[in-house]
């Protein structure tokens, strides 16, 4: 048992020695309880680098590592989607200079794990509105996409130029022009309509949402998806996540007592 637990982890981080905190805690995870679909808000790397005297793009490079990390771990675990908020609508208010730079470190990111992902079963897709971002990183999307179509382990989601209001009055315009030329009727809108007409239509709503760097609100993410996801909530940068904190914040979601309103 606790040779295949080693393996795992190793498994889940490139090969490096799992510490004593990690294979205890790999001991709590049920494996029969794993969440089908987890979400994160990768937030706090700005704030990561400036506390260290450090320029934000730094910061931004150091999430990366986060996220390669958050993949690894949760794919081996057999998590189907993984969610992450990468840009938002409201991120092209920030410093040209800091939008360039999340953009060419998304392009760097896929181009130079591309192959990695691919080995892994891992299929990379994007959420939001795809066709205002700069065409080398379209252009990146799509080549992530093409490589990886026919895997079938871990979806990985990297929501960019993504907007939770955006998606719903998006989502309610495609419902009323199928209204209005009669596709459909009045009696026909229900929550099913309406999450088939989502970005995340084939996608089942998140069960549990990492939250980092202390902020307490949602910043315009999934507000549709998340009515009943359980919320892991912590004052850690994202670029300070590590796959013990992936590991806790599952043991965490494990051990609540989901009712969805009811007894």
């Amino acid at each position: 048992m606790l040779k295949n637990l080693v393996q795992f982890l190793r498994g889940a981080a490139g090969d490096k020695e799992p510490t004593l905190q990690e294979q205890e805690l790999m001991k709590q995870v049920d494996m029969n309880k794993i969440p089908v679909h987890i979400a994160i808000i990768m937030d706090g790397n700005g704030r990561w680098a400036t506390k260290r005297g450090l320029p934000r793009g730094v910061g931004h490079r150091a999430g990366v590592e986060s996220l390669r990390e958050a993949v690894n771990t949760y794919s081996r675990l057999g998590v189907n989607y993984l969610t992450v908020y990468a840009f938002s609508t409201e991120n092209w208010k920030r410093p040209q200079e800091e939008v360039n730079i999340l953009m060419d470190l998304l392009v760097e990111y896929l181009h130079k794990e591309i192959d990695e992902l691919h080995r892994k079963n891992v299929f990379v897709n994007a959420l939001g509105r795809l066709e205002d971002l700069p065409v080398k990183a379209q252009e990146a999307l799509n080549m992530a996409r093409r490589i990886t179509a026919g895997n079938n382990g871990l979806t990985l989601n990297i929501c960019l130029n993504y907007g939770g209001r955006t998606e719903i009055t998006e989502a309610f315009r495609a419902i009323s022009v199928k209204l209005l030329e009669g596709q459909i009727k009045i009696n026909d809108i229900n929550e099913n309509l309406i999450s088939e007409h989502l970005y995340t239509s084939s996608i089942p709503d998140p069960d549990l949402l990492i939250r980092p760097a202390g902020e307490l609100r949602v910043s315009n993410f999934l507000l549709w998806q998340l009515a009943y996801t359980e919320f892991w909530l912590t004052t850690m940068m994202w670029p300070d996540f590590r796959r013990q904190h992936l590991l806790k914040a599952v043991i965490d979601w494990q051990r609540r007592n989901r009712r969805f309103g009811g007894i």
